[in-house]
């Protein structure tokens, strides 16, 4: 069992490295800067991702009554944004993918330094298991250099030699992709037993609303186009699981019902936002193929229609 905790720890530090070393190496500073200029954009998405977010999975787990280790996990996944998903869901529904992926970065990258103070600060006022806190001094360690130091390394790379970016960046996207499966496998593996157990039980149920509401607030309370407002709207349900499964190895041991609950509320999540990507992506290209039948038949009509004051004219 240690050796399996052992290899699954190793997994995820490679994930989660080459995960935000991609998030830097496909990140240009103007783009950054031209996302940023959207102040009310970016203020309204940090208040809903680090503030509402949060608040929403504490409200969910005390209102179904959860157990305590599916309280912890929803806790844990709530106060952790910046899932790459979320903005791998941007290019899904065809929607403002630079904005979305700008987002998804900085949502990551405050959100390493934020998690641990905010779910500690959470476990502790709710009392959860007696007292149950996180070290927090350790985790933002753990989280700030797995997490931030690759994403500035790569943002780094990519503005002063891109040449040597492009190169990274598909080795970094092809071992994130890896890894991050195997995180999960590795998840579902350590906590299948705790996830069977949860069929039927009120934490599924939990993690669809905390879904569905996550994707609301997102989506209705940001700013600009449709498409900007659902592609930052996903950005909330779609959760970072890189420093989820960090606080549950090193402030609870790898539980296996923390983990196994954690998994099966990252899985729904991620259910719910696929779904919801693929219904705008439908919708979107349904509505441009019929503009542009529309044009080409706008165009057709121009060029046969005949000069006018011609009309009736015998030849």
């Amino acid at each position: 069992m240690e050796v399996l905790s052992a290899l699954f720890t190793m997994v995820l530090v490679v994930f989660m490295v080459s995960m935000m070393l991609a998030a830097g190496l496909s990140t240009t500073i103007p783009n950054l800067i031209q996302v940023f200029r959207r102040v009310w954009l970016v203020l309204l998405v940090l208040v809903v991702n680090f503030v509402l977010v949060p608040l929403l999975g504490w409200g969910l787990g005390e209102l179904f009554a959860l157990a305590t280790p599916a309280f912890i996990a929803m806790i844990l996944i709530a106060c952790s944004p910046g899932a790459p998903f979320g903005a791998k869901a941007a290019v899904i529904q065809h929607g403002d993918v630079a904005t979305g992926g700008a987002l998804q970065v900085l949502l990551a990258a405050l959100g390493s330094i934020t998690f641990p103070f905010t779910a500690n600060w959470i476990l502790a006022a709710a009392g959860v298991g007696g007292g149950i806190s996180l070290p927090v001094g350790r985790l933002v360690g753990t989280v700030v250099i797995l997490q931030l130091v690759p994403f500035v390394v790569g943002v780094a790379i990519r503005n002063w030699a891109a040449h040597v970016a492009d190169g990274w960046l598909k080795t970094s996207m092809r071992v994130s992709n890896i890894t991050f499966v195997a995180v999960m496998a590795g998840a579902l593996l350590g906590g299948w037993q705790a996830i069977v157990d949860l069929i039927g039980s009120r934490t599924l149920l939990a993690a669809l609303v905390f879904a569905i509401v996550a994707l609301a607030l997102g989506t209705f309370l940001a700013v600009g186009a449709i498409r900007v407002r659902t592609t930052v709207g996903l950005l909330a349900p779609m959760r970072n699981a890189g420093p989820v499964f960090v606080a549950i190895g090193v402030g609870f041991a790898n539980d296996p019902a923390i983990l196994g609950a954690a998994t099966a509320i990252l899985l729904i999540t991620s259910v719910v936002g696929v779904l919801f990507a693929s219904f705008l992506a439908r919708k979107r290209v349904t509505n441009e193929e019929q503009a542009s039948v529309t044009t080409v038949d706008n165009t057709v009509g121009e060029r046969v229609s005949p000069p006018m004051g011609t009309e009736g004219t015998e030849t």
